[in-house]
């Protein structure tokens, strides 16, 4: 396999794991649509997540506090239904 190819698989795969663990903390999908709709908006996700990632969050504690910022800024609650049984 090319190497470009396992570089595009990987960077899908870790684009793929932002995405479920934001849904796992009841990010709408609209939402998440929209930010991986933008080659722009995802480098900064990325960014985001791996800054988190080395200052010693895991997977779930980084999404968790990347879906904060979300509801922030798109002003939205996150759905108290769903939370309270996470």
């Amino acid at each position: 396999m090319p190497a470009e190819v396992q570089l595009n698989s990987s960077m899908d795969l870790a684009r793929i794991n932002m995405y479920e663990r934001l849904r796992d903390f009841f990010v709408p999908s609209a939402v998440l649509d929209e930010i991986f709709s933008k080659e722009k908006d995802i480098i900064i996700l990325e960014r985001a997540w791996k800054s988190l990632l080395q200052d010693g969050f895991s997977d779930d504690e980084a999404a968790g506090q990347i879906a904060e910022l979300v509801y922030k800024e798109a002003e939205i609650e996150p759905d108290q239904r769903f939370e309270d049984e996470k």
